[in-house]
């Protein structure tokens, strides 16, 4: 006999193989989602818009349907950067607050197709930029370890809805660590993947693969089959394509038995990191040596990375959301604004560097992989910090005048279009977890997911849920 109010507690997979018996229904399932959704969300605010009753509906017109779907009918929540047809989607502004898109992503149509069943929107920061959740239209969310702290960004709601039990899978996107840092600062697991394996859009920016959907889940296991619900060949999204490989879900223990070659770094040689958060990765690469992996401190060369990065960043805001130059600027947050303007000014010439760094980057980067099969770094240079500031200003003798430059050990990462899952290996002394990002090379996912597991099998982390939201 199962407690169908404590499904919450139980991993997705056991969720799913239960519905298969039969021995459960979708509208259990369900249940117990709401029912924590709501004790829980007013703690955190994590969740922004339920669509409670379509999701109803959906299970009842289709549950015949849905049993022979990889999801079998599971809740999902849906960033609120990303459209879903006939729910409000608002990116976090006042200026859309009443916003209902006509049509859905692609993301969200894929994961439908697979059987999940839409349940509600996540918070973000304002047209997710920064990695701090919170806006003037829904306010704050707030890790759930400490209350008092940032859940990261900008899929924080995402990161923080998992982490509290409020859901099995959620989506989030990445453009320079929006996705692996509330993963590690929520104690649950994020995947960046390489650019094309999940179809996105459509949007002004479909020929940029620096933005990224991804999964985002409590453990691995219930990632991989996140991410084979997610992975799709879509023409409607010019960088589709179809993967070499099948379920990663089936072939999540395939690499269980290997030794690896790893390459590691606290800070890549040029960026600040809290002395904490070196302390962790220390603490990491002898976890890995204990398991028998052989840990290197070499790594590509990122020297240039911030200068191309910030351009084609810039460059991104400003195509996407230069008609916000039309709109009161008292209504959107000066960052958002700082980012479009740079990119309006920009010229050919700083377009044709940051891409020629890029190239260099990335050919340094393979030539790495030659050497070794990971790189692993910090997801975050610093600990979550208190959820009043509006991002970090200070690390050790570096300070930063914008709100990108202390993401920059994510943002690199995300030049290179290699898959990068962020994972918590560690606690912070302020009570909220921290952790690393583990980068493969493009398209191996499906050993990146088997690697990660066997860290996250001794570590003990994935089944910890914050003590004080219980």
């Amino acid at each position: 006999m199962n407690d169908t109010d404590n499904l919450w507690k139980k991993n997705a997979k056991e969720v799913i193989e239960l519905l298969e018996k039969k021995e459960i229904q979708l509208e259990e399932v369900l249940y117990s989602n709401l029912k924590r959704i709501r004790e829980i969300n007013p703690k955190v605010n994590a969740i922004v818009t339920l669509c409670d009753e379509e999701a109803v509906n959906n299970i009842n017109k289709k549950k015949k349907e849905l049993q022979n779907t990889l999801l079998k009918g599971m809740p999902v929540l849906i960033k609120d950067i990303t459209d879903v047809k006939g729910v409000r989607t608002t990116y976090g502004s006042k200026i859309f607050s009443n916003h209902i898109p006509l049509d859905s992503d692609l993301v969200v149509k894929t994961v439908e197709s697979r059987g999940g069943v839409v349940l509600g929107k996540t918070n973000i920061p304002e047209f997710a930029a920064g990695s701090h959740t919170y806006n003037d239209l829904f306010g704050t969310t707030k890790n759930p370890w400490n209350l008092s702290l940032s859940a990261g960004g900008s899929s924080g709601g995402s990161a923080a809805a998992l982490a509290t039990g409020m859901a099995w899978f959620a989506t989030g996107t990445d453009l320079g660590g929006s996705l692996r840092n509330p993963a590690s600062w929520c104690g649950v697991v994020g995947l960046r993947p390489t650019p094309g394996l999940i179809p996105q859009g459509p949007s002004k920016t479909s020929f940029s693969n620096l933005s990224v959907n991804g999964p985002m889940a409590r453990n691995v296991t219930d990632l991989s089959i996140f991410l084979d619900a997610l992975v799709d060949h879509n023409n409607r999204d010019p960088l589709s394509y179809k993967k070499d490989v099948g379920s990663y879900h089936k072939n999540l223990n395939c690499y269980s038995d290997k030794f690896f070659s790893i390459g590691y770094t606290e800070d890549f040689g040029i960026f600040p990191c809290d002395k904490e958060v070196r302390d962790m990765t220390k603490n990491t690469v002898k976890l890995l040596e204990n398991l028998g992996h052989n840990v290197n401190v070499e790594y590509p060369n990122m020297e240039a990375a911030e200068e191309s990065f910030q351009i084609l960043r810039a460059y991104l805001f400003y195509s996407a959301y230069d008609f916000l130059l039309d709109e009161d600027e008292k209504l959107i947050k000066e960052e958002v604004l700082w980012n479009i303007k740079k990119g309006q000014k920009l010229n050919v010439n700083k377009l044709k560097k940051a891409d020629k760094i890029r190239n260099t980057i990335y050919q340094e980067t393979l030539d790495f992989f030659d050497k070794y099969d990971f790189l692993i770094a910090p997801s975050s240079i610093v600990p979550p910090f208190n959820l009043n500031e509006p991002w970090v200003k200070k690390v050790e003798n570096n300070i930063f005048n914008n709100y990108v430059s202390w993401l920059m050990i994510a943002g690199c990462v995300s030049l290179t279009s290699c898959p990068s899952i962020a994972i918590s290996t560690s606690f912070s002394e302020n009570g909220a977890p921290i952790g690393i990002q583990i980068i493969a090379p493009p398209h191996q996912e499906e050993k990146l997911l088997s690697f990660v597991k066997t860290i996250e099998d001794a570590l003990n982390i994935s089944n910890m849920i914050p003590k004080d939201i219980n």
